[in-house]
């Protein structure tokens, strides 16, 4: 009998293993584990750094090729536009007859100036008793606003002038453009310093983003 005892102790010693030899090892509570999360935060780091220069590239593309704000400085397109407006300056609109422009100044290199294209190449212009006539007809000027200023009866807003008598040129030569301020008595323009070149035109602008009270287009101002 005892023999069989000591069989069965034996049997069921073979059957039941200790816990840590059959299963695998438990790590215990408060053991330390690799730390991850300094990794994690270089890739976000990485991550947040790469959104940044992609935006910013993005944001200097579209300033240099597209678009770009622009501030007015002095009365020459008054009272279109006035001193310290901020305006959206587009630079692949095409340009016509009427835009306004902005264009590096031909009298002073590093500055830029913003005027109202008059006329484009092939145009003939002509001012008569303050009427202005392109290629032979005239063409009212809505966007002036002559009462805007105190003139004598017997001035005139906008002074005779011909091509001819400006430039010694009768039309707007090719790639070329004749510019005008809106304010007449008190702008340099192409009667001073003659046609400018479309190399030098940076851009159009019709859109006014300040002051606030202004917002919107710039050819609504004198309606």
């Amino acid at each position: 009998m005892q023999n069989n005892h000591d069989s069965t102790n034996k049997q069921e010693n073979s059957s039941f293993e200790p816990r840590k030899t059959k299963y695998p090892s438990q790590k215990k509570k408060g053991s330390k584990t690799p730390d991850k999360e300094p990794v994690s935060k270089v890739r976000e780091f990485i991550s947040t750094l790469l959104y940044v220069v992609v935006a910013l590239a993005i944001f200097l593309l579209v300033r240099h090729f597209l678009f770009a704000p622009v501030s007015v400085e002095g009365d020459s397109m008054v009272p279109t536009l006035h001193d310290n407006d901020r305006l959206i300056l587009n630079k692949v609109a095409d340009i016509d007859r009427f835009d306004i422009v902005v264009f590096d100044a031909p009298d002073e290199p590093g500055k830029q100036y913003i005027k109202r294209v008059i006329g484009v190449p092939g145009d003939m212009v002509e001012m008569r008793d303050d009427r202005l006539y392109v290629n032979g007809e005239e063409v009212p000027e809505e966007y002036l606003n002559s009462e805007y200023f105190t003139i004598d009866e017997t001035d005139q807003f906008t002074e005779d002038f011909n091509l001819a008598i400006l430039t010694g040129q009768d039309v707007v030569p090719e790639g070329h453009y004749f510019l005008m301020g809106d304010n007449r008595i008190n702008s340099k323009d192409s009667r001073y310093f003659g046609f400018v070149k479309d190399s030098h035109i940076t851009g159009t602008t019709d859109l006014r983003i300040w002051p606030l009270k202004d917002f919107g287009d710039v050819n609504q101002a004198n309606e």
